[in-house]
């Protein structure tokens, strides 16, 4: 299982500062990953919006088209665009 830690502002919004994920053996682009999330609604889909978060990949950050696979350990952190 891919291991997700939530920073700053989204641990109070989401509830949590870190969960694993199943993700497929194959591994996901983060764009998918992030929309899995968002598909729990409520603050998820707000605060997980690609254009509100920049995302980690075993510390390293990353486009939205990485690959994410389960032994990867992923950040996401609130970005502020105007």
């Amino acid at each position: 299982m891919a291991r997700i830690l939530y920073f700053a502002s989204l641990v109070e919004a989401l509830g949590k500062s870190s969960e694993e994920v199943s993700v497929p053996s194959a591994g996901v682009p983060v764009k998918w990953l992030l929309a899995r999330l968002r598909a729990r609604g409520g603050p998820w889909s707000v605060h997980l919006r690609d254009d509100r978060v920049q995302v980690t990949i075993n510390k390293k950050f990353v486009e939205l088209d990485e690959t994410v696979t389960d032994s990867d350990d992923v950040a996401i952190v609130p970005t502020r665009r105007e």
